[in-house]
């Protein structure tokens, strides 16, 4: 609740966490590889879906999230 929605990347399926791609304070574009998540034995690279400064990450490798779960801010 206190960000916007438009600042947070949330993950498009649900899986686990393999790679996090990013650290807080990066300077990011749109389109570069953020996070990595595996489901199923495919991997999907989650992009950003702006330019921005990662302001913060709320997964790590190993961590299971759900669709639609936030996985970082970008500011």
């Amino acid at each position: 609740a206190g960000s916007e929605a438009g600042d947070d990347k949330a993950s498009p399926l649900a899986g686990v966490v393999v790679a996090v791609d990013v650290s807080v304070g990066q300077q990011v574009s749109a389109g570069d590889i953020v996070v990595v998540i595996e489901a199923m034995k495919m991997k999907t690279k989650v992009t950003a879906h702006k330019a921005g400064a990662v302001t913060n990450i709320a997964v790590k490798p190993g961590d299971g999230v759900a669709a639609g779960q936030i996985l970082l801010t970008i500011c």
